[in-house]
């Protein structure tokens, strides 16, 4: 393959060679990273594949580096190395008990990170590192033992369970839900409605009260849950409540609710793992999520039973 100068192989397969040529197995890569065999090996097939060539001979008896593999190895113990020769670098924990933890930002803040002590306390204790992103990562690749997020429906190549639904209604900063009172909800239209993603939320409230729902000029949307929360706080608009997330900011007083009718959510909490066996970390961090949503502990077993 023909590749500038300026280009480098992606970072996580040169993490995954040094790794595996460092302690002469991929299985011991895989234990070093705290990632499946599987995925060292789907990492090493990319690097060759960039480069073109083979760092490794597979053998019966295990992997050994190819003389380019050789020198490669050299090259990134060199590069590693020097980049590791901070000490003012964070260093990612290691270990058994080490958990890594995917969701979105706002699912993080408004739900996980409130409850990251709970969730890492003992017996055993875990150390959770949480990975905060908007993108659907392939799990097993990023070595991520669970995923938490929103959505409509399990993910090909993962197994998931439905965590918990939630009943959403209208909430507004207080002065304006005392100016709309009780009524018609048609008098929400008054206001800027405000959504995040999608408008969904918005067109299952108002359809279930007899309004074709679109969004209008004036409407707003935000990525982001926590900017929503905060554009109702500030007087943007009207948002939705998305229990348990707005919760704590209804409690506090910043917002409060406009309208007590609720409607089901089209979209549902979920909870995914790679296909295959669960490390056993990942595993009592699932069953410690799944109390925390109030999930029928059946329905987690049958979770980390599923797709092995």
């Amino acid at each position: 393959m023909d590749h500038s100068s300026r280009d480098l192989p992606p970072l996580d397969t040169l993490r995954a060679f040094e790794a595996a040529a460092r302690t002469g197995s991929f299985s011991g890569a895989a234990e070093a990273l705290n990632i499946t065999h599987g995925a060292i090996s789907r990492q090493i097939a990319k690097l060759e594949d960039w480069l073109g060539l083979k760092v490794f001979e597979r053998g019966a008896r295990g992997v050994e580096l190819t003389l380019e593999g050789q020198r490669l190895f050299l090259r990134t113990s060199e590069a590693f190395a020097l980049i590791a020769d901070n000490t003012d670098r964070w260093t990612e924990p290691r270990g058994a008990m080490v958990v890594r933890l995917a969701s979105i930002p706002s699912l993080s803040s408004l739900w996980l990170i409130p409850r990251l002590k709970e969730l890492e306390g003992g017996p055993p204790p875990l150390r959770i590192l949480l990975e905060v992103d908007i993108r659907q990562t392939d799990l097993e690749d990023e070595g991520i033992d669970l995923s938490v997020r929103c959505g409509r429906g399990g993910i090909p190549g993962r197994v998931s369970v439905k965590l918990f639904e939630e009943h959403i209604f209208p909430i507004a900063r207080p002065d304006i839900a005392a100016e709309l009172g009780s009524g018609d909800p048609e008098r929400l239209l008054k206001y800027p409605l405000i959504h995040d993603s999608d408008a969904s939320g918005w067109r299952a409230w108002l359809g279930a009260h007899g309004i074709d729902y679109r969004p209008r000029a004036q409407d707003r949307r935000f990525e982001d849950y926590n900017l929503v929360l905060d554009a109702a706080a500030y007087g943007l608009g009207i948002s939705l409540a998305r229990p348990p997330l707005a919760g704590p900011v209804i409690a506090s007083g910043r917002i409060a609710q406009v309208d007590q009718r609720t409607v089901l959510n089209p979209v549902s909490y979920w909870m995914d793992r790679p296909v295959g066996e669960a490390r056993p970390a990942g595993a009592e961090l699932a069953r410690r999520i799944a109390a925390c949503a109030e999930l029928d502990p059946a329905r987690v077993e049958q979770f980390l039973k599923d797709g092995r």
